[in-house]
């Protein structure tokens, strides 16, 4: 037999997978080509705080704006009467668990994460045109110096180096890792929600 497959073959492998392609709506990238194409300005509405962190909610907010400001697809308004498009939503859960432990059972990592849902509205025809409940981040936050990996890319972005977290002290770094890590968790979640807005999913 021969070990290249048969084009009839080749034809149908490629016919599933574009099948599987588009029926999930997936596009390279978060390009915007789901976006109405006459849409050029959003209105960020204030998002809902289903949890017991206070703020947690507008806190998203500088990030979700930012997101949107950085693809240049559409301008962020101040008024939903002068928007094409309105997102809204609510942070539906967020929560920071103990993950690892020392011999004393004192945690030494913690779990963040944080689920929202969303909706996206034309703001002429007054309908949904995207909605979601589950857009998701989460991160891991070391707490203590002996468990902070100083090389990760995840801390090289920081401004910190292996030298400062060793003269910190447990309360300092639990301070210092758990704001950074929280802030690339709203940075990752925002993204998630553009990429899933923009692309229709």
């Amino acid at each position: 037999m021969s070990r290249n497959p048969r084009p009839s073959r080749l034809l149908g492998v490629v016919m599933v997978a574009a099948l599987l392609i588009s029926g999930c709506g997936y596009q390279f990238a978060a390009s915007g080509d789901m976006l109405p194409a006459s849409a050029q300005t959003i209105y960020v509405e204030r998002f809902g705080n289903q949890t017991r962190v206070t703020g947690i909610n507008d806190e998203l907010m500088r990030y979700i704006k930012d997101e949107i400001d950085l693809h240049r697809r559409l301008k962020v308004v101040d008024s939903p009467d002068a928007a094409d498009l309105e997102l809204s939503g609510e942070v539906r859960f967020a929560l920071q668990t103990p993950t690892n432990f020392n011999s004393a059972l004192e945690p030494t990592q913690y779990n963040q994460s944080i689920v929202l849902s969303a909706m996206l509205k034309d703001m002429h025809d007054k309908k949904t045109i995207w909605s979601t409940n589950n857009v998701s981040s989460g991160e891991h936050t070391p707490v203590v110096p002996q468990t902070t990996v100083a090389t990760t890319p995840t801390f090289l972005q920081q401004n910190l180096r292996a030298d400062d977290i060793a003269n910190m002290t447990d309360i300092q770094t639990a301070q210092s890792q758990t704001a950074s890590m929280q802030d690339l968790m709203m940075q990752r979640l925002a993204q998630h929600l553009y990429a899933q807005m923009a692309d229709g999913f």
